[in-house]
């Protein structure tokens, strides 16, 4: 079984394809691979084409050894090449994951590519013979190519809520005796306050024996009501 870097989080909604010992050039096929990674399957394919045909380029970000292009200003950098090789190489790959996607069922025109890696392979050695019988290494940049795509899924609208406004600590309070739920307790009758209401009702007793009889009734309601708006403190 082959292995890879990753794994999708569905396998059932993905496909994937790998190249091994590829020979390209390992930088070249790094930046193109970067360049179609989160990209649509068709949409990349058609990239891949166009760089072939030269009519668009690869922005190179990393490996910043190419030259200037004006083709590389949408992609914000500078620097641009058209590695044909690489390119090749990579819609095969693409061809070759499009089959495997169509096969597990998917919808090709949802698919995009999830995951793209390049890695350094063992270099081809080969022997360059120069003058004075020198000999000097010849090698090749081969590379690993791994990549799959996999389906997007829809997103879904999240349900539209109404923001309540923002209450201070007394609205607040004062709400949830409105609603009903919570009642303030009650503050505990002390002997200070028993004391109190003795004194005042004594008092008005005392007051109330110089007061007429028919105007004592309005007297003492009046008083009873003054005890219970009065605040008694300890």
């Amino acid at each position: 079984m082959v292995k890879y870097s990753r794994e999708p989080a569905v396998p059932t909604k993905a496909a994937k394809a790998r190249g091994k010992d590829m020979r390209v050039h390992f930088k070249n096929t790094y930046e193109v691979a970067h360049a179609i990674r989160g990209m649509k399957l068709e949409k990349a394919q058609k990239y891949l084409q166009d760089v072939i045909d030269h009519k668009q380029c690869v922005p190179f970000r990393k490996h910043v050894t190419a030259g200037r292009t004006a083709q590389s200003h949408p992609f914000g950098v500078t620097q641009g090449r058209w590695p044909k090789k690489s390119a090749e190489h990579l819609l095969e790959l693409l061809e070759n994951v499009r089959a495997n996607a169509e096969a597990r069922g998917l919808d090709i025109k949802k698919t995009y590519l999830l995951h793209t890696q390049v890695n350094k392979a063992p270099k081809g050695r080969r022997r360059n013979f120069k003058a004075h019988g020198r000999i000097k290494d010849y090698c090749a940049s081969n590379c690993h190519v791994e990549l799959f795509v996999a389906e997007k899924e829809e997103n879904v609208q999240k349900p539209s809520e109404k923001k309540l406004p923002k209450l201070s600590k007394k609205q607040a309070a004062r709400r949830r005796l409105k609603i009903g739920k919570a009642v303030p307790a009650a503050k505990p009758v002390t002997k200070q306050m028993k004391q109190h209401t003795q004194s005042f009702q004594t008092a008005l007793s005392l007051s109330l024996i110089h007061i007429s009889e028919p105007t004592r009734p309005l007297y003492i309601s009046y008083a009873v009501f003054c005890l219970k708006k009065k605040k008694i403190t300890n």
